[in-house]
């Protein structure tokens, strides 16, 4: 499949433009536009401006409300509870965040769970949201089902990522992972592609390995059966069961804490997502110096990546730096697209009557 390199200015112009097509503000056509090309430049297409053609699908199906006020439901000092009332993910997301930060270097901690919301991207930018404020951050997402229970055939968790952030020199410690083996994005970016899945990511719906991309988001979408294995695989042999194990941990912070919907109830009803998230940030200085525990963790990180390296391999990496290196390579050489998302941004320009060229 064809990629072609684009100027990140130039691709950040253009979704701007699209997102002002849909009637968000200046600032929310900043926001969500920030948080989809952060993924592109962390090296992460399956969440990047691929996803275009999904927000274009559901804001034009009424699933995402536009004009979306969110409401505080419930609040103490170091929490809240937020109907995100059908509002943009990112936009939520954020807002969600900034409260979470807030609280901490108020009281130490805060946490924030939100319920009736939309995808909101890569769950990594809100935790580097709190690292960036000098706290720890943790943000997890439930998604539409996609996982199937170990021993099971039928999808009932979400991909459910769970990240989290901690400043550190050089790189922060930024860990950002489904727990599932690999994200539904990802399985449409093969799909895009004409790729063969690699063993042990799908499942049919009698619950059966599945290799055929297509096949498995048919099943999901049409909601046939089978899905996506937990981090793991699909049996307990190389550890799917803690997969599944985190999967639901995830929708306990998310749909349980916010009373909104689990995993396998997110889409239900066809107007809305229903998604549940959580944001937390903490003040690690709760525990110590500052200063002193950053560069403790500084080190351990540096001794990580300097440790023994396996016959034939040259480098160690620790979560965040491949993130970081990505994202100075992209800024100067361009995102990479791929030809099938460049039609669909072309059909997107089309609609909102703006210019499609990005050359």
């Amino acid at each position: 499949m064809f990629y072609k390199n684009y100027s990140y200015e130039k691709v950040k112009r253009f979704c701007i433009n699209v997102f002002a097509g849909y009637g968000f503000s200046g600032r929310e056509c900043e926001i969500i536009t920030d948080v989809l090309l952060c993924a592109d430049l962390f090296g992460t297409e399956s969440h990047g401006i691929q996803r275009l053609i999904r927000y274009h699908t559901e804001i034009g199906a009424g699933m995402v409300n536009v004009d979306a006020v969110p409401d505080v439901i419930h609040e103490t000092p170091v929490s809240a509870v937020i109907d995100a009332n059908k509002g943009m993910g990112q936009v939520v997301g954020v807002r969600s965040m900034e409260l979470a930060i807030k609280k901490a270097q108020i009281s130490g901690i805060g946490m924030i769970s939100v319920r009736n919301s939309n995808h909101y991207g890569i769950a990594g930018y809100y935790t580097e949201m709190a690292a960036e404020a000098d706290l720890m951050g943790i943000c997890m997402t439930n998604t539409e089902a996609i996982s199937v229970p170990t021993f099971g055939k039928k999808a009932m968790l979400g991909t459910n990522p769970i990240a989290l952030s901690f400043p550190a020199d050089p790189y922060n410690l930024l860990f950002d992972a489904s727990t599932t083996v690999v994200t539904r994005g990802k399985v449409e970016v093969y799909n895009k592609n004409e790729k063969t899945l690699p063993d042990g990511w799908g499942i049919n719906s009698d619950g059966q390995p599945c290799n055929d991309a297509g096949e498995v988001l048919k099943n999901i979408i049409e909601k046939l059966g089978g899905g996506i294995s937990p981090l793991g695989g699909s049996t307990e042999l190389q550890g799917g069961h803690k997969g599944y194990g985190l999967g639901l941990i995830v929708d306990l912070f998310t749909g349980i804490l916010s009373s909104g919907s689990t995993s396998n109830h997110v889409n239900d009803l066809k107007d809305q997502t229903d998604i549940a998230q959580f944001y937390m940030a903490v003040d690690y200085g709760l525990f110590g110096e500052k200063k002193a525990v950053k560069k403790h963790l500084s080190e351990f990180l540096d001794e990580l990546r300097t440790s023994p390296k396996a016959e034939g391999q040259t480098r160690i990496y620790t979560h965040g730096e491949k993130e970081a290196e990505s994202k100075k390579q992209k800024l100067t050489e361009g995102i990479p697209i791929n030809e099938r998302t460049l039609d669909e941004m072309r059909m997107i320009a089309k609609h909102h009557g703006i210019d499609p060229d990005i050359d």
